[in-house]
């Protein structure tokens, strides 16, 4: 089982269907998964690594480490090959459709230019709230604190795997701590922990806290790297990422926030044009439904067939390849 197929969802329904969004349940207890991270932007997909100090191999590793697969088995992008339109995601803005959550001044998405940097740039403002960057690099990104932070991070998850969620959550706890380590993958787990209750009494409201720490600490890590010239962002772009989607969940369902469909379609769809597959499947059932926007078979069409090219495929979707549909691509 995949990293995000443990959190996507969250006792929400498919987005598959065609049902409108109800009063959801409280987020479920899921059993004890396994954790697999993935990091995906447009172009590919890797997964991370925790360093293992008991193998002798990686005992140089003192980070999150990229294992690019041998096989040829994962699903290419949606973009090789392709000929996705960006002028028309772009133009997907509906300032009708405002949110007290979404800066007025997010940067438009340009037709010229690197189209991944600006989605980079995008998430950034967006998980900030629309205030300049700080550009003080997070405590738990230091060199130091990293190499601490992952080993820590590795003995949290062997624990939630073996059923141990207490304490687990207490050392998730602990390296989310803002005035601590600080670190943002800790404080998505943590913010997710106490979302569904994982060891610890729920609290949607703390759980939007820090799912919305995470967002801003890793924005300043990837503002940060491409400032310096790196084209795709730093070491953080997967929790910035993953946090913008759980953002989305929250603005969704109401979990700790009032809910928010503008904000919801935003989130998924800053996502989605990073690569999250899961965030594709959740915009393309908001432009499906009319749910934070204008309702747009075309553009619900054309995010649905992109999650598929990445592997995850809704069944029944057949109407996404009616002739009339496929414009968008």
């Amino acid at each position: 089982m995949t990293f995000r197929n443990i959190f996507k969802k969250d006792g929400g329904e498919s987005s598959g269907t065609s049902k409108k969004d109800g009063s959801p349940p409280p987020p479920q207890k899921p059993q004890h998964p396994e954790f697999t991270f993935i990091r995906s932007d447009t172009n590919t997909r890797d997964v991370l690594n925790l360093p293992d100090h008991h193998n002798p191999q990686q005992q140089d590793k003192g980070h999150l480490s990229l294992d690019r697969p041998h096989s040829s088995g994962r699903p290419k992008s949606p973009l090789s090959g392709s000929r996705l339109s960006f002028s028309t995601l772009s133009s997907s803005r509906r300032r009708s459709n405002s949110s007290a959550h979404v800066p007025a001044d997010l940067p438009d998405i340009s037709l010229t230019g690197d189209k991944e940097q600006q989605w980079e740039l995008r998430a950034a403002k967006l998980a900030q709230g629309g205030q300049p960057s700080p550009g003080i690099m997070p405590r738990g990104y230091g060199e130091e604190v990293v190499a601490h932070s992952d080993d820590n991070i590795q003995e949290a998850i062997r624990l939630h795997e073996a059923g141990e969620l207490k304490k687990s959550t207490e050392i998730f706890g602990r390296l989310a701590d803002p005035n601590g380590p600080n670190n943002p993958l800790s404080q998505v787990l943590y913010g997710l922990a106490l979302r569904h209750g994982w060891g610890i009494e729920p609290n949607l409201p703390r759980a939007l806290t820090y799912l919305q720490s995470a967002a801003r600490n890793s924005a300043a890590v990837e503002e940060l790297a491409l400032k310096a010239g790196m084209t795709k962002g730093g070491s953080a772009k997967g929790e910035l990422v993953l946090a913008i989607f759980e953002l989305g969940n929250c603005f969704r369902h109401g979990w700790g926030v009032q809910k928010d469909p503008a904000a919801a379609r935003e989130y998924y769809e800053t996502a989605a044009n990073l690569g999250d597959a899961d965030a594709m499947n959740e915009v393309a059932w908001c432009y499906l439904e009319g749910f934070g926007c204008r309702k747009d078979k075309m553009k619900s069409a054309m995010f649905y067939r992109m999650a598929e090219k990445q592997g995850n495929k809704i069944l029944g979707n057949t109407w996404i390849y009616k002739d009339k549909y496929m414009t968008g691509d």
